[in-house]
């Protein structure tokens, strides 16, 4: 397993203020957004015009609570962070808004402040009846997520060298790692959310990193290149890059609109695998995204997949500041081109 590293492992949160979301009709009529044992159904909710979202760096584990760091703009460093449940809101058109309730407890465990991160955008002055509160189901949509995941059609390389849709695929399939030759696949997953927020993919459109067709995966998806020339400042040729930092609205876009079926799937070591052309990696089972993982799975991931932790390709990410430039997707292009 590689060495921990602290400053990759930290998680970083955009959240609002749970008080600038308000009821405006209903049981608690004036009062801002509390924690599950306060929350009516049918209370309306209106978002401040006032509010903005802020920063909340935590390092995330297997269980709440959390622990929040320093690299936020809000949150007491060292403070605990609970995961008290994810809320359902409907607006006036029908359409539903998940957010998950964080709540921050002070030394003596009293509430210090409650965060709300919506998985999707949410607009100022539009009314919000909360129709769900969900305790149970809260920290397998906080994993789902940071999940890496595949999109219904996407063509995977097998073993053979043929191209088949990530759909069709099924435990035992053989596929093509770029480390470790043909891989059986262990298990696969599959949800299907709102391409809204949090959950909206990232397309990268054909030849934009020299790929076949269209890729579209989900943003916190890493995708590997190979430099022949280190044009980023990474200091090495071979990194890892999230597909979020390289929207460019062009040729990498936010997908956004109806809903996506995401597909993950393990094999007995964290891969690279070829998927529309592209090396990407397979999903890695760590504290945050085990817990998107059914009930049965999780209970004997050793046994099923005993090496998989030791598989991390964590140190090739590349840091966020090098990919903070509009064109960094056609750098990668030229910079991995022949």
């Amino acid at each position: 397993m590689a060495p921990f590293d602290h400053a990759r492992s930290v998680q970083t949160l955009h959240v609002y203020r749970a008080d600038h979301l308000r009821v405006v009709n209903g049981a608690n009529m004036g009062d801002g957004l509390s924690f599950a044992d306060e929350l009516v159904p049918d209370d309306v909710y209106r978002l401040s015009p006032l509010a903005g979202e802020s920063t909340l760096a935590i390092l995330p584990a297997a269980a709440s609570p959390f622990r929040i760091v320093q690299g936020g703009e809000v949150g007491t460093p060292g403070a605990d962070l609970h995961l008290d449940c994810c809320v359902t809101f409907m607006s006036g058109d029908g359409h539903t808004t998940e957010c998950l309730l964080l709540v921050e407890v002070d030394e003596a465990g009293d509430v210090a402040q409650i965060h709300l991160l919506p998985l999707a955008p949410m607009t100022p002055r539009l009314d919000y009846v909360l129709v769900g509160v969900d305790r149970d189901g809260a920290m397998q949509r906080f994993a789902q997520v940071a999940c890496v995941s595949f999109t219904g059609g996407t063509m995977i390389t097998m073993a053979s060298g043929a191209q088949r849709a990530v759909e069709d695929l099924k435990v035992g399939d053989r596929v093509l790692t770029r480390d470790d030759g043909p891989q059986e696949i262990r298990w696969i997953g599959h949800h299907t959310a709102r391409a809204v927020g949090a959950f909206a993919p990232i397309c990268i459109r054909e030849g934009a990193l020299n790929n076949i067709r269209d890729l579209v995966v989900s943003p916190d998806h890493r995708l590997f290149i190979y430099q022949r020339k280190d044009e980023l400042g990474a200091g090495r040729s071979e990194i890892l890059v999230r597909a979020r930092h390289l929207v460019n609205g062009d040729t990498v876009t936010r997908a956004t609109g109806g809903f996506v079926d995401y597909y993950q799937m393990l094999f007995d070591a964290h891969q690279i695998i070829y998927a529309e052309g592209i090396a990407a990696e397979s999903m890695l089972v760590d504290t945050r995204t085990r817990n998107a993982l059914p009930e049965e799975v999780n209970e004997r991931l050793s046994d099923l997949i005993p090496g998989h932790r030791r598989s991390d390709h964590r140190a090739l990410e590349v840091q966020e500041t090098l990919l903070a430039r509009p064109n960094v997707a056609e750098v990668l292009r030229r910079s991995s081109g022949g």
